[in-house]
């Protein structure tokens, strides 16, 4: 299934999109801003498939030749372009797979549509590249472009696109769809929502991983035992995370979450709103020895040693930061 109204939440972008598909006012590039897993693919697709549908409405047919082509990634005039080296989208990809195909007509439909994603791997050289395209594109053209960082494109790129950019899904729209769509009881689809923010593709991979439960486990026991272990031991004990396929980031995001359940607890003494109620004796444990200021304190260490090593800060050194403001305020 690829239709609008499967999409959670984005009115905004729906709306754009469908009203470029009723009034036949389509750009020659758009840029789909937003997380990872947040559905940018999907709503590319589903804009994809609707400008070649032949029924030319404002949703895709998917009964059509040119929607059951695309819905099985076979649609001669949708092309995704890749990449062979993972760190970098460079200028000899554009090259190939955009300035040298675009100039011939579509094979048959009335568009001929390049779909990129992470096109902020994109070099600078293979930016100004596309900026050659982008230009002068035939009327045919259009270029979805999906990025997680909007900023790392050129102006130059940006002031030639429509910029469309992803916004977080409320809470309760994120819980209604894992319990009605996915049958997630109602105590775990609230721990995916505490997680996944908004970003309803999180939600949903968090719901079925294995692994994530795995995770938390092992988290919320570094948390009961930080007090009694020397850094050694809890250096090896996030090493132990890299088994799984969850990265560092859902790791501390965990530990993030269970602080602020310990800080509205100590505030309001309401086990009832935690994300972890089910860890409500740890919880009352912690938020009577520690003070406001110390769970603060452990929450900005969290989220520096998160940005830290998002930016390739050393591992070790960085976790080693965080456990001692752990150990020492938490």
């Amino acid at each position: 299934m690829a239709v609008f109204k499967d999409i959670i939440g984005q009115e905004q972008i729906k709306n754009h999109l469908h009203n470029a598909l009723s009034t036949g006012k389509i750009s020659h590039a758009y840029i789909i801003n937003g997380e990872r897993f947040s559905g940018k693919e999907f709503i590319a697709k589903t804009f994809a498939m609707a400008l070649q549908c032949e029924s030319e409405g404002r949703e895709p047919c998917q009964e059509c030749h040119s929607c059951r082509q695309a819905l099985s990634d076979n649609q001669p005039d949708i092309i995704r372009v890749t990449h062979e080296k993972p760190g970098s989208i460079g200028v000899d990809d554009i090259r190939s797979q955009i300035n040298g195909d675009i100039a011939i007509k579509p094979y048959s439909s009335r568009y001929k549509i390049y779909i990129m994603n992470e096109a902020e791997k994109m070099t600078v050289q293979a930016q100004n590249a596309l900026l050659k395209t982008l230009e002068e594109p035939p009327a045919y053209a259009v270029i979805l472009l999906l990025t997680t960082n909007v900023n790392s494109l050129l102006q130059t790129i940006l002031s030639r696109c429509v910029v469309l950019n992803m916004k977080p899904v409320s809470d309760e729209l994120v819980k209604n769809f894992l319990m009605t769509q996915m049958q997630v009881p109602d105590y775990k689809a609230e721990v995916c929502v505490a997680f996944a923010r908004g970003n309803i593709g999180k939600a949903k991979l968090l719901a079925v991983s294995e692994d994530f439960e795995k995770v938390k486990e092992e988290a919320l026991s570094l948390l009961k035992y930080v007090h009694e272990m020397d850094i050694t031991e809890m250096i090896a004990a996030i090493k132990n995370i890299s088994e799984y396929k969850l990265d560092v980031g859902d790791y501390l995001d965990i530990l993030s979450i269970w602080y602020r359940d310990v800080l509205l607890f100590k505030a309001t003494s309401d086990a009832n709103s935690l994300v972890f109620k089910e860890e409500i004796g740890n919880i009352r444990k912690v938020a009577g020895r520690t003070s406001y200021e110390g769970i603060e304190s452990v929450l900005h260490a969290l989220s520096r040693a998160k940005s830290r090593l998002e930016a390739n800060v050393n591992f070790e050194l960085t976790m080693e930061l965080l456990l001692l403001e752990i150990k020492e305020n938490g």
